[in-house]
């Protein structure tokens, strides 16, 4: 498939790199270094203001800080595998703020890396790089089967070949469990780890439970939790906690876990309900990393087991409450149940059609594209 993408968080960077170093995270194989790289001026392969700490002749350039003197921006990549990676760069600003630009990237959280040793508060702005989305990718609303089928990391969605997305997927979990996980965490149940990791997929949008999987996978909760955080680390998948509206008898512990690439997912209904979660959590991180607004994605579901997939919140405030269907189907009648009963201002019902209709004056159904016209989603 031939689109123009125009990443929605570039000009963000650009704007950042003028006042302090910039770290870019997200997942393996997103696309961090080629947008990194699209920074510097007159790229082209082995151009030296481009690091990788992976190589190990760069990694001694890295250390030595051998790089040109008349590039005003240096991309470092993984150097977050350093073990005194934050002394390392936090000296290279201090001393070169003036004369050059650092973006840091990683396929690691590196707001997870920053925390310890010596403090790096005040010398940066940190981004998350996400897959295409269908506002990023200025498609088509009839190409939107595209890139739910094949997802939104760069090499799939381009290639637009079943097969080879299939093998894709065999090749970036390999990567993950082998390479990024065992970057970051010495595990000895390596095989069980990756149980693990297919065993999530099935377990999307349903509540969570760490004791389920356990006894799965004949481990304890605490290994489990401990392995999801790791797996949440290096950008394979994220939870959500719900959202203890105080007018319903809403669950409090329950978490919804959802990939980062919802392309992995056999059923449609998981895998429609993942792409809009992840629209979502874009719309949250882009708000938060650029605006600085404290946003959360949550869901609703009270103890008689109704529920709204996903109600995004500002500053602990809900903006705006989504239920997901693939098709277009009758308004569910949660919303109609939580809009009389919680503050939540607009209730939207997405779908994969084209019907559109005004409920009620604060609940919608509408096709996705319209939606996220709507709410303004990137």
């Amino acid at each position: 498939m031939s689109v123009l993408v125009q990443r929605t968080i570039k000009p963000d960077l650009i704007k950042d790199l003028q006042e302090k170093m910039v770290f870019l995270g997200g997942p393996r194989q997103v696309g961090k270094t080629t947008l990194a790289q699209s920074l510097i001026p007159k790229y082209r392969d082995g151009h030296p203001a481009y690091l990788n700490w992976d190589d190990i002749e760069q990694r001694k350039r890295i250390l030595a800080k051998e790089w040109p003197r008349n590039e005003k921006l240096i991309v470092l990549d993984e150097v977050h595998k350093f073990k005194s990676w934050r002394n390392l760069v936090k000296g290279f600003y201090d001393t070169l703020k003036h004369s050059h630009q650092f973006l840091i990237t990683g396929s690691a959280k590196l707001d997870y890396f920053k925390k310890g040793g010596d403090s790096l508060l005040g010398r940066f702005h940190y981004h998350r790089l996400h897959p295409f989305s269908f506002a990023e990718l200025k498609t088509k609303e009839s190409d939107i089967e595209h890139l739910l089928h094949f997802g939104g990391f760069p090499e799939p969605f381009l290639k637009g070949h079943t097969i080879s997305l299939k093998r894709w997927h065999l090749q970036r979990k390999d990567r993950i469990i082998y390479g990024d996980v065992r970057d970051l965490e010495n595990i000895r149940e390596i095989s069980s780890l990756e149980l693990l990791v297919d065993a999530l997929a099935e377990r999307v949008g349903s509540p969570l439970s760490r004791k389920s999987l356990g006894e799965d996978l004949e481990v304890d909760q605490k290994t489990v939790e401990t392995w999801l955080k790791i797996l949440e680390r290096v950008y394979y998948c994220y939870r959500i906690a719900p959202f203890g509206a105080p007018s319903i008898r809403a669950v409090k512990k329950e978490q919804k876990l959802y990939l980062w690439d919802w392309s992995e997912h056999e059923d449609s209904g998981k895998r429609w309900e993942n792409f809009v979660a992840s629209h979502l959590l874009k719309f949250c991180h882009h708000r938060q990393d650029v605006l600085g607004d404290k946003m959360e994605l949550r869901f609703l579901r009270d103890a008689y087991r109704r529920e709204v997939d996903f109600v995004v919140l500002k500053d602990g405030k809900p903006l705006f409450a989504v239920e997901c269907k693939a098709g277009e189907r009758q308004p569910s009648p949660h919303l109609k149940y939580f809009a009389e009963r919680t503050k939540i201002s607009y209730f939207y019902q997405v779908h994969q059609g084209t019907r559109e209709a005004q409920v009620s004056g604060r609940i919608s159904l509408m096709p996705f594209a319209r939606f996220s016209e709507e709410v303004g989603l990137v």
